[in-house]
């Protein structure tokens, strides 16, 4: 690598509030906020609004939706195959 023209990659901890999870990484991301981690360091931390502890997806918790119904929605509205000539 070429010296002086990358970022400082550092240990990062990252905070996912609304799931009350956080897990250190490092990252070239900085933050002027601090936490004392459980090894007794101090780290920047980055508030995040979702991560894998809090997505649908990775919590099982995610919707299905009903496409087919819509799609017939869309087509009763608007009727099928209609074109403009």
């Amino acid at each position: 690598m070429k010296p002086g023209i990358h970022p400082e990659y550092h240990p990062v901890v990252f905070r996912d509030r609304a799931a009350d999870y956080a897990f250190l990484t490092r990252s070239t991301a900085t933050s002027d906020k601090t936490i004392e981690w459980e090894d007794g360091n101090t780290y920047p931390v980055i508030d995040v609004e979702i991560s894998s502890a809090s997505h649908p997806f990775y919590t099982g918790t995610q919707r299905v939706l009903d496409t087919a119904g819509r799609v017939e929605r869309f087509e009763r509205r608007y009727g099928r195959g209609r074109s403009k000539r």
